[in-house]
């Protein structure tokens, strides 16, 4: 069951990434949605932040202490790239529309 919690949260933060990629990719097409992708990709991220959260607690629920001391480098690392990585993004995308709303 804890296997599933890690399969779902790579698959949110992955598009927690994706999608403002998309919005920065679709820049010169006039893409009208980015804002809707910011907030989707915020909302990915968190939910994959839950699901490692939820995942830690199952692990301690079942006292499984060699589990948690072997991958515990990885559990904390991994969401901090994944809120950096997010955030950058968006924060990217953001500039890049509202850049453009300024010029018209």
């Amino acid at each position: 069951m804890v296997g599933w919690f890690n399969v779902v949260s790579i698959v949110l933060g992955l598009v927690a990434w994706i999608l403002p990629i998309i919005s920065i990719l679709k820049y010169k097409e006039h893409f009208k949605s980015w804002i809707t992708f910011s907030i989707i990709s915020l909302i990915a991220c968190s939910a994959a932040l839950f699901f490692q959260i939820y995942s830690l607690y199952e692990r301690v629920k079942a006292q499984d202490w060699t589990a948690l001391l072997d991958t515990m480098s990885i559990i904390v690392s991994l969401p901090a790239i994944l809120i950096i990585g997010t955030i950058l993004f968006n924060v990217i995308t953001l500039s890049m529309y509202r850049n453009r709303a300024v010029q018209f």
